[in-house]
């Protein structure tokens, strides 16, 4: 019998708001639509010299994707695995998001995801959930590469979802669509936001299920989120939002074998956050204390939950004429059980205090110069301390010209899962408690090139060394069972991107990655990716395609043991379409639309085995208002 879809107690009370939001209800807003840049929203560096790439909403709307493997699946930089159409089966690759190489670790990862600034992963094995991460509701998401301290601590990049917020003016808008298609798949959303006075609210709620290309690969995302904010006075404000999120995905097997057909994975999480926000001439920051928790659960396997809490405080000031001043605080409580193996975890507790500066100096020609340094202390109650530090440079020319480099060190912390795994294998002892945090060395050089209005290039050289990855070995590898430390490997490349747009009616868009790195069975890091894509509009047509070659990789998750991956799956190429037409009847946003994915119908796989799917078709409408 199949398991049926229950909301948590915060799923309730944000669906007893939904009927709240009529009374709300004003004069549709005036919406000017423009053609959206395709495949990214930009690519950018801040005054610290961070480099990010950016996609949002409408992006990930022409892009027809489900879930934030389908929306970066095209990010130059990034690489993902999965298994079906809808959902993700545990953490590795049933359905994961790869950043420049890293991010592959299992248990464990070099990467987490954030939702509003949150941590949102599973903490007992310290990596990230894909299913927890709903892409109905969110305005954008920020790909992070490298370690950019000013932003994120404890990870060597990040993945970060920014939910949408209501309009500036009074009044309420909203939207909902539903497709469906190949597959038996079917996907609905809705969001809607208003704003009244000094409050103003948003809701999103999002239904996705499929029965897969393959016996086996069925998949189902429920997720509901709300907002809730208050404008206290010209400065400060305050905002609440809570979220829910259930799921579910099959895993198909290995084709040939059936190993592992028919397992289930499934998730839920609950996110609540609190924030006072304050907006100063020369000050402005942010106070948030949350809380996470839920489970993952493979059947037949382990089920583990999780609970993390803690805080987030940003300020930042412009005390003297070119100057900026960025310092906050972090704190991170983890902590979780596995009651299937009988353990439950002592809380790790992380603090991290940091501070970045920055001047920008005004040269002759136009041009500017905007030196940044930056340092990050990490407090931890069971492993050792350490530091970390950045520095930066931008040389500028107005919006038009941009040199950037960046250095900066990248920490990272083993988490629960070292404990979880001492407790399952009872040699390896107290060992993980002996260990220093991973490190990443990152050096970045890049340019970005306006030539006119437009066209932008972005072009990135960068080069990673990562040192003391944490690993469990055994005799003779080893003296004694226990948890030690992994020399270093170099991972370099490039990354060069062009965004092009034609009149009013075109946007075109290439990106190009290469990577090269010293560890041989590196996963999931491709050698040359290629994505393109382009989009159009003219009258009430509007058509998005999109295409994607990498070359050969390795895949599947790197053990924390001293065993190498031979498995590689072969390169492939990709292309999809979407094709919409605006309704006027249906709002100002409203459209039907169709959408191909594997329009040439190739054969692909993230893992030796489990084939992707043929030519799929989806339809789908759109109303707003």
């Amino acid at each position: 019998m199949q398991k049926q879809f229950k909301f948590s107690p915060v799923a309730i009370a944000l669906w007893g708001l939904l009927p709240a939001a009529t009374v709300w209800a004003q004069s549709p807003q005036n919406d000017v639509l423009i053609i959206a840049p395709a495949v990214i929203d930009s690519n950018s560096a801040d005054d610290m010299a961070g480099f990010r790439t950016t996609v949002t909403s409408r992006q990930i709307e022409d892009l027809n994707a489900i879930d934030a493997a389908a929306a970066l699946r095209r990010t130059p930089g990034v690489s993902i695995s999965r298994f079906n159409p809808v959902g993700s089966f545990g953490g590795e690759e049933g359905g994961a998001v790869y950043i420049r190489g890293m991010g592959s670790s299992r248990p464990g990862s070099e990467i987490k995801t954030y939702i509003d600034g949150v941590p949102f992963y599973m903490g007992i094995w310290n990596h990230p959930l894909l299913d927890l991460l709903p892409l109905n509701g969110m305005a954008r998401l920020n790909v992070i590469k490298g370690p950019q301290l000013h932003e994120f601590g404890n990870t060597f990049g990040a993945i970060a979802l920014e939910p949408k917020k209501a309009r500036a003016a009074d009044g309420v808008s909203g939207e909902v669509s539903v497709r469906g298609g190949s597959f038996g798949t079917v996907a609905e959303q809705l969001d809607v936001s208003g704003r009244q006075g000094d409050w103003d609210f948003a809701l999103a709620q999002g239904h996705a299920a499929s029965d897969g290309h393959r016996p086996d690969a069925k998949g189902r995302l429920n997720n509901v989120m709300g907002q809730l904010g208050y404008r206290i006075d010209r400065q400060w404000s305050i905002r609440l939002l809570a979220m829910n999120s259930s799921n579910t995905a099959t895993d198909p097997g290995h084709q040939d074998t059936q190993a592992n057909k028919g397992q289930t994975f499934n998730t839920r999480g609950d996110l609540l956050a609190f924030t006072v926000a304050h907006q100063h001439d020369k000050v402005q920051g942010s106070f948030k204390v949350y809380s996470t928790e839920g489970y993952g659960e493979q059947n037949p396997g382990l089920k583990s939950n999780f609970k993390t809490t803690g805080l987030r405080w940003r300020e930042s000031l412009q005390p003297w004429q070119g100057g900026q001043v960025q310092a906050g605080l972090d704190v991170d409580k983890i902590g979780g059980d596995v009651p299937t193996a009988r353990f439950v975890a002592a809380d790790l507790r992380v603090s991290s205090p940091f501070v970045a500066v920055s001047h920008k100096l005004d040269l002759t020609g136009g041009w500017s110069a905007t030196p940044s340094v930056g340092v990050r202390h990490y407090s931890h109650n069971v492993l050792k301390s350490e530091s970390a530090h950045q520095a930066g440079l931008v040389l500028a020319q107005g919006e038009r010209l941009a040199l950037r480099v960046q250095v900066s060190k990248g920490v990272n912390y083993p988490g629960l899962d070292a404990a979880v795994l001492s407790h399952l294998m009872a040699p390896l002892g107290n060992t993980w408690k002996s260990l220093g945090a991973e490190r990443l060395d990152h050096q970045e050089l890049g340019v970005s090139w306006k030539p006119s209005s437009d066209t932008s290039v972005d072009l990135a050289l960068f080069k990673d060394r990562v040192k003391d990855r944490y690993i469990f070995a055994f005799p003779p590898a080893v003296s004694a069972p226990g948890f030690v430390h992994l020399g270093t490997y170099d991972v370099t490349g490039t990354e060069l991107t062009w965004a092009q747009s034609m009149g009013k009616s075109w946007q075109m868009f290439a990106g190009w990655t290469h990577l090269n790195s010293s560890k041989s069975d590196l996963p999931y890091a491709p050698q040359d990716s290629l994505s393109v894509g382009i989009n159009w509009q003219e009258g009430p047509w509007r058509a998005s395609a999109d295409a994607q070659h990498q070359t050969r990789m390795t895949v599947l998750g790197q053990a924390r043991t001293v065993s190498t991956n031979t498995v590689q799956v072969n390169g492939f190429t990709v292309a999809n379409l979407r094709l919409g037409y605006k309704v006027p009847q249906l709002g100002q946003r409203g459209e039907v639309f169709a959408a191909i994915e594997n329009l040439l119908d190739k054969t692909y796989t993230f893992r030796e085995g489990y084939p992707m799917p043929g030519r799929s078709l989806q339809v789908g409408v759109k109303a707003s208002f």
